[in-house]
């Protein structure tokens, strides 16, 4: 067999297995791969007309609609998107032969399984960022030029922004790099879809967010919320398991493996350096690499205005895609065929992290699906009462609930606990037993 017939055999057991652990991903979780965002995206989608809320993009509850209104229902409509992102990107890289095996290569790897298995939207918005930078490159080599170039990369920022609001930080990107080569015969066309696509978040924020919600920049704005000692602290523990092709998440509770899982990432992030200034980068890889550095650095500094949860791999994940691709890319040019086991191995770490922390997310289904029947709640709005957002025992018990009932909300006020919609752990634990994930 050819050198070139072994690395396509190598790069199509690759996708097959990358398919397979995705589907492993959910089933053996004792709650599908749910978070407490995952249950706002599920109630938006399901009581669509009705706007219930503005602290995400329409993009990816509207996504959940079409699979609910074909027959799938929300959580699995979420699991379908999921698949079908990962395989889309691997066909249009080996259709138009971009970046193929470095695509084959970072999708296989544990921690975009993990977000290809989430019912969140970063799924949906791994695809469009794909899209953007096969855009940015034909329009860097001249093969898109013109209005048309401004038309479709526009487009693909303004879709991008109606998935996830971090897309501000591409169209940042986007105009930074016009402005770097706004001497180049591509400036100016980056320059005017950034704007183009300021312009429409500014539309978005008058026209849709303040219409439904007048209240939320007040809400979510705030100065000062967060010390610097804190953020580059979680910044360097964000980074280094981003960039941990093996283990993506560190252990809550501390201990020693901590220090192996952030040494492991900080040392691939020397390596990737190492690489990027040791080799010439063309101006893709180097519009790749600025996308990606601006999205990580915004994402940093925005923390200082805006309330969100400590930058991990999920949320940094759109920025770190194009700096992964041109790692491989890398990788591949300096030590050739060895670069396919970072993601064997990742794969193998991947399953036996499901493997001894598996919970059976079917079996729990039933269960709910049984409980809820019993009470009459199937079809009906339900509340859960939770004290402290915080009790992660008690609120993945309506992570799981909204896979079934998808029309969820929380309550912490205890009247409301007297009324038959609203549920407890307590009500719910005293007639079932969820298969629980030790690791949770």
């Amino acid at each position: 067999m050819s050198r070139r017939n072994q690395e396509k055999l190598i790069q199509f057991g690759l996708i097959v297995a990358t398919f397979v652990m995705i589907i492993l991903r959910f089933l053996m979780n004792e709650k599908g791969r749910v978070n407490p965002d995952s249950i706002r995206f599920m109630r938006t989608a399901h009581v669509f007309p009705v706007i219930d809320n503005t602290t995400t993009p329409l993009g990816y509850p509207l996504s959940l609609k079409l699979f609910s209104l074909m027959g799938f229902g929300e959580f699995w409509g979420s699991k379908i998107l999921g698949v079908l992102a990962f395989l889309w990107m691997v066909w249009f890289a080996w259709k138009k032969r971009f970046y193929f095996r470095e695509t084959v290569l970072v999708g296989g790897l544990f921690s975009f399984v993990s977000i290809f298995a989430y019912t969140m939207s970063e799924p949906l918005m791994l695809p469009f960022v794909f899209l953007f930078l096969y855009t940015g490159r034909k329009i860097i080599i001249d093969e898109l030029s013109g209005t048309k170039a401004i038309f479709y990369l526009s487009l693909i920022l303004i879709l991008l922004y109606n998935i996830r609001y971090p897309s501000l930080f591409i169209i940042g990107g986007t105009l930074v790099w016009g402005i770097l080569n706004f001497r180049k015969h591509y400036g100016s066309t980056f320059i005017f879809s950034g704007l183009i696509g300021l312009a429409f978040v500014v539309l978005y924020k008058f026209l849709f967010i303040d219409y439904f919600n007048s209240n939320y920049v007040d809400e979510f704005l705030e100065i000062g919320i967060h010390p610097t000692s804190k953020l580059l602290t979680e910044l360097f523990q964000g980074l280094t398991t981003s960039f941990n092709p093996f283990i993506h998440i560190a252990n809550p509770a501390g201990g020693l493996i901590n220090f192996a899982i952030y040494g492991i990432g900080l040392l691939n992030i020397v390596l990737m350096i190492s690489l990027f200034l040791k080799s010439r980068l063309s101006e893709t890889q180097r519009f790749f690499l600025i996308i990606g550095v601006v999205g990580m650095v915004s994402s940093f500094f925005i923390q200082y205005f805006y309330s969100t949860t400590p930058l991990d791999y999920r949320l940094l994940i759109a920025f770190t895609f194009p700096i992964w691709l041109l790692y491989f890319r890398k990788f591949y040019q300096f030590f050739g065929r060895i670069v396919y086991g970072i993601t064997f191995l990742s794969l193998i770490s991947g399953f036996a992290f499901t493997w001894l922390s598996r919970g059976n997310y079917l079996e729990n289904r039933r269960e709910i699906t049984t409980f809820l029947k019993s009470e009459n709640l199937e079809n009906l709005p339900l509340k859960f009462y939770v004290e402290n957002p915080d009790d992660l025992d008690k609120v993945q018990i309506a992570e799981l609930m909204s896979t079934v009932n998808p029309n969820i909300s929380w309550t912490n006020n205890p009247k409301d606990t007297l009324k038959r919609n609203v549920l407890t752990a307590h009500k719910v634990l005293s007639k079932m037993k969820i298969d629980t994930n030790k690791f949770q």
